[in-house]
């Protein structure tokens, strides 16, 4: 008679098991920031009674901690509430940038600039190239993560590679490689405003402005690519082997009709236009975008970043819209860029609720409290430098398993690390690009990110036995390789004294 043992999970499946149980028992995060808020206010209350006081490093008074129970606590929350949501700097930013984002992306120019820019690379470069535009694609944000997978399976099917390697590239670049592009798009306004809004705890003059890690964003574009494309090449591939089934055809098999290549080159055409003539306009010593003494860091130029963003997007997407025949009159162009809206809903809903969140922790001065008493006990054990700044990353890395929004995991660390880390020198930007590494390297490897399952569905029509250990086993060596590129990149660019964007060392 024998018996037989049950075969054990691997040490991995059980951890990403635990990570999803324990994350799927995180609330929404409206409710997150709803109960952090209610425990803000009961926190400023036990340590006003305990008679908790720091110093304010910026005028030297004394700043107790202020109960938000009290009689003038519950008078500011009923009386800010509204000033709080319509004052959070990233909501305007955000909106306004999608305004143009969006009516691109609707008109269909998107779509089009990546359907054209697979069918005409060589086969040897095809890796790289959808890694590369993977990344360029968050210029659409989350929609890059469910438009470039299928188009990349394709693209790799026509010439003759695995098509699951094409999702897999594309999803790597757009989830893992979240954080950087050439241009600033609208997580730069989204995470510069959250973290000028936690930076005014210590300082209330300072201002993140979203092209504050434009320079390293640009440098990690580059290093991403590279190694993204051999991961493809040299691992990925190897590991599907040789494809031998059929394509999955749908919209993005279409091949592009001669309508669309002129629309296409004259909106890009429009495009180059518009940023030579603005940057013509820069270049004149007199320009009334420059700043005192023709500064161009402090000027009118970075502080109306956003409107000249968003001028050059509506100038693409006008001149695509109106050639392919989507924009007839005036009414088109408000019902496209009110479509893109439509899908900010959850984001303004969340939003409220942050906005309450991090006022309350300045209000109250917690915030300041816990920022200078974290960074004195720090400093007191002699932890600071390089070391700390990994270790932050790492908690990041953590964390980013169990919140998979990117800005709800900044607004809750934003007003505690920034501050914190601003008392031990560092700059605010540098501190947005620390946190920025550890939370898009992991992204596609965490059980709980949204675009799992769809991704996981674009694997199973090319292969129906496909499941998630076949998804983390693919992603898995991206996340690793992403994560260690994007710190030797940020090695660099500290030891070589490169700013990380304009005017943003790494101390202040």
């Amino acid at each position: 008679m024998s018996t037989t043992k049950p075969n054990k999970e691997k040490w991995s499946t059980r951890l990403f098991s635990l990570i999803e149980r324990i994350g799927n028992k995180l609330p929404d995060p409206l409710v997150l920031f709803v109960t952090l808020a209610l425990i803000v206010m009961v926190l400023s209350a036990v340590a006003n009674t305990l008679g908790a006081s720091v110093e304010h490093p910026q005028t030297g008074e004394v700043e107790h901690v202020q109960s938000l129970l009290s009689a003038d606590g519950i008078q500011f929350i009923l009386t800010s509430m509204l000033d709080n949501f319509t004052g959070f700097a990233p909501l305007g930013l955000v909106l306004v940038l999608m305004l143009g984002i969006g009516l691109v992306e609707q008109v269909g120019y998107l779509d089009y600039a990546i359907r054209i820019s697979v069918s005409r690379v060589r086969a040897s470069l095809i890796p790289y190239v959808a890694v590369f535009i993977g990344i360029m694609g968050n210029i659409a944000s989350d929609a890059a993560m469910v438009l470039i997978p299928p188009l990349m399976a394709l693209a790799f099917y026509k010439l003759g590679r695995h098509p699951i390697a094409g999702i897999v590239a594309g999803f790597a670049g757009a989830g893992a490689g979240f954080t950087a592009n050439l241009l600033v798009v609208g997580t730069d306004s989204l995470l510069a405003g959250i973290t000028t809004e936690a930076a005014r705890i210590i300082d209330d003059s300072i201002v993140v402005a979203p092209v504050a890690n434009w320079y390293f964003n640009i440098a990690c574009v580059f290093a991403l690519t590279a190694v993204g494309g051999l991961i493809t090449s040299r691992i990925t591939e190897r590991r599907l082997g040789t494809y031998e089934g059929e394509a999955y055809l749908d919209d993005s098999h279409k091949e592009p009709t001669r309508q669309e290549w002129r629309a296409f080159l004259l909106a890009s055409g429009m495009g180059l236009l518009y940023a030579l003539f603005i940057a013509v306009v820069v270049i004149i010593p007199t320009s009334p975008l420059r700043g005192e003494d023709g500064s161009v860091i402090e000027s009118p130029f970075m502080d109306g970043i956003i409107p000249l963003i968003l001028g050059f997007f509506v100038a693409v997407g006008l001149t695509y819209g109106i050639y392919i025949g989507k924009i007839k009159n005036t009414a088109d162009v408000s019902k496209h860029m009110a479509a893109a809206m439509a899908t900010m809903g959850s984001y303004i809903v969340m939003v409220f609720a942050i906005a309450q969140f991090i006022e309350y922790f300045n209000w109250s001065n917690l915030g300041l409290w816990v920022a200078i008493s974290g960074s004195e006990a720090l400093q007191s054990v002699g932890f600071t430098g390089l070391l700390l700044i990994v270790t932050f990353t790492i908690f990041t890395v953590i964390l980013n398993l169990l919140i998979t929004s990117g800005s709800a995991q900044w607004a809750l660390q934003a007003p505690v690390m920034v501050p914190m880390l601003m008392q031990l020198g560092y700059h605010p930007g540098f501190i947005q690009v620390a946190y920025r590494i550890g939370d898009s390297s992991t992204n596609i490897v965490t059980p709980l990110f949204p675009y799992m399952p769809i991704v996981l569905a674009y694997m199973k029509r090319y292969d129906k036995n496909a499941g998630i250990g076949t998804y983390i086993a693919l992603m898995l060596p991206y996340s690793i390789a992403f994560f260690i590129t994007f710190n030797l990149v940020l090695y660099a660019f500290v030891f070589l004294g490169i700013p990380f964007g304009p005017g943003v060392p790494v101390y202040l």
